[in-house]
């Protein structure tokens, strides 16, 4: 058996928990060893009380490891909703590692993302634990109010604009 890779499968947004049950369902574990969706977790303030609730981290796609990609491709096609594995062209291309890396360390081994906590200081964030330690300068923007960041970073071939949970304690 070969290497275990990464792909990434393009799914209607909203139908991505209905796709990862049936690729589990119809997938042999031989052929399909994981397939998940990651998450972050985000604070909501409703009525008042401010809650902890997980959404996902890349709407529209969800995340297959195999060591067979031609087996994969073939027992995809009985997938209901699937509308493709993400590539160049007519070929299909595994994630690179430092995206699989950037992913594990993100999301850890649950896929999820969790609430980073961090300071503004003379304009600039510094985040102090949580996942978006060190990545700093993926963000782009900053929700106080709403205790999000909005980063930017290139994954799968293409720009990708994401939002993690970040609350910001303290600013100076």
């Amino acid at each position: 058996m070969g290497q275990s890779r990464w792909y990434v499968l393009q799914v209607r947004t909203g139908t991505e928990e209905n796709i990862r049950i049936q690729c589990e369902k119809n997938i042999p574990t031989t052929v399909l060893e994981c397939c998940f969706i990651p998450y972050y977790k985000e604070q909501r303030n409703i009525r008042g009380i401010w809650t902890t609730q997980q959404k996902r981290l890349f709407p529209g796609y969800l995340f297959a490891i195999t060591t067979n990609v031609d087996a994969l491709h073939l027992h995809l096609k009985k997938v209901t909703g699937l509308s493709k594995i993400l590539g160049t062209g007519r070929e299909i291309v595994p994630l690179r590692k430092d995206e699989i890396q950037f992913l594990q360390e993100f999301g850890g081994d649950e896929q999820i993302v969790e609430m980073s906590q961090g300071i503004i200081e003379n304009e600039k964030i510094i985040v102090q634990y949580g996942p978006l330690k060190g990545k700093e300068g993926y963000i782009r923007r900053i929700d106080r109010h709403k205790r999000k960041a909005y980063l930017e970073l290139e994954l799968f071939g293409r720009m990708q604009r994401i939002q993690v949970g970040l609350e910001v304690v303290a600013k100076s």
